[in-house]
């Protein structure tokens, strides 16, 4: 493998995509389910609805695009399916919506969040697969500006177009990201031993054999093996996602519902975190790089923390909603810095603890924590907001940031390897 510049770029379409879309879904589709008068609890439960497919089928996909071979590539028939069809069934939650069946609009949200986890984790898969592993930071961290850019995108294009009509966000939303999934379909060739020529023939079973075969084997690496670092970095994963999950899912009813301020502007100062994250990714990459991806996220989760801590005392001492919005915006700002050197150095960890070919499917378990946590999260706090209020949100999030800070001191490996090989010592 060689460090291509250009072929990260064009990866990071893919990426860009994705984060376009779930800032959108995550921001108003709790609203919208508030018009069928569903507690906070319920409507956690349903936003759980895309990490209880991620949960199931990421590690599955990861091991089985590992073990894929067609004319594409290993990844690349995931993406060619998963994503058109993810973007036909996002645009439509505004029109179920319209129609006021609740029914149908739980069908559609489900088709969608199977579909979005049909392709995600083949598509993260591709950037270890194209990057040695002394530029994987570097190369998380451009994939993440890539990926900042949608978010950003999201949330302030999403703002004027969601005050113009509800419906508009979803409707772009779909259309770039199919273009953005196809981009990287029709620009990112896979290494030849992933692709078969014409005629050649591949037995179903096998692939589902050694699909099978390889995901007992990843388990068995983090809950059996002495070393505790792939366990502690995946619990650290699990643990901050829970707080970052739990502010993504409720902040824009916090700040409408406790705040005072209006749904549309407190996506409005997401999309500032957004912003510094995306035009830190690189940086942190960088960073993680030189002095270690161990102290460089312990260094980010600090900063989150100082930040969280300022957010809960400016909401308490804070009473007119003009002046907290433009706190909060500053903030949040701050906070998308510390949260773009977590974020950057978190996959490159996990996949430099093993072998090349089981990097989809150690992704797939990164995804597994991740989408874990996206699962307890919502309802949780969700929970805590119905039985004491929203004013919870904060300090939920700030104890579980906490937590990661604590169990990411465990973790002894997953550091950058300098001469860009793998060792199969490494993941027992």
């Amino acid at each position: 493998m060689k460090f291509s510049f250009k072929r990260l770029l064009l990866l990071g379409f893919g990426f860009f995509g994705i984060s376009l879309l779930w800032p959108l879904y995550n921001s108003y589709v709790p609203i919208f389910l508030k018009d069928f008068n569903l507690s906070s609890t319920v409507i956690g439960f349903i936003m759980t609805i895309d990490n209880i497919f991620a949960i199931v089928m990421l590690p599955l996909l990861g091991v089985l695009s590992d073990q894929t071979r067609t004319r594409l590539g290993r990844r690349m028939p995931y993406i060619f399916v998963g994503a058109p069809l993810a973007a036909i069934t996002f645009s439509l939650i505004p029109l179920t919506r319209s129609w006021q069946l609740l029914w149908l609009m739980m069908l559609n949200i489900i088709f969608m969040n199977f579909f979005m986890a049909l392709f995600r984790s083949p598509v993260i898969a591709l950037m270890p697969d194209i990057t040695p592993s002394e530029y994987r930071s570097q190369a998380n961290g451009v994939i993440n500006f890539m990926g900042g850019i949608g978010a950003l995108l999201a949330f302030f294009a999403g703002k004027p177009l969601y005050d113009k009509n509800y419906a508009l966000p979803f409707y772009v939303g779909a259309i770039v990201m199919v273009f953005s999934q196809m981009f990287v379909v029709l620009f990112i060739k896979e290494d030849e031993k992933y692709r078969i020529k014409t005629g050649e023939k591949i037995k179903f079973e096998n692939v589902y054999k050694k699909t099978m075969i390889e995901l007992s084997e990843n388990l068995k690496d983090v809950f059996k093996s002495k070393e505790k670092s792939l366990l502690m970095m995946l619990l650290s994963i699990l643990l901050w996602f829970i707080g970052y999950n739990g502010l993504e899912t409720f902040f824009t009813s916090y700040a409408k519902f406790q705040m005072g301020i209006k749904e549309s502007t407190g996506a409005l100062v997401l999309g500032f975190f957004s912003l510094t994250f995306m035009l830190f990714a690189i940086p942190a990459g960088f960073i993680g790089s030189k002095i270690g991806r161990k102290k460089t996220m312990t260094i980010g989760l600090i900063v989150v923390l100082a930040i969280l801590v300022g957010v809960f005392a400016s909401s308490l001492v804070i009473r007119d909603p003009g002046m907290l919005t433009k706190v909060f915006f500053v903030l949040f700002a701050l906070g998308g810095f510390g949260w773009a050197m977590v974020n950057v150095n978190s996959l490159p960890t996990i996949v430099d603890m093993t072998v090349e070919e089981k990097v989809g499917g150690y992704t797939g378990l990164y995804y597994f924590f991740s989408m874990a946590a996206n699962i307890i999260a919502p309802p949780l706090a969700g929970f805590f907001i119905d039985k004491v209020g929203y004013n919870t949100l904060i300090a939920f999030t700030i104890t579980f940031f906490v937590l990661a800070t604590i169990t990411l001191q465990f973790v002894r490996r997953g550091d950058v390897k300098q001469s860009g090989t793998y060792s199969t010592k490494e993941t027992r």
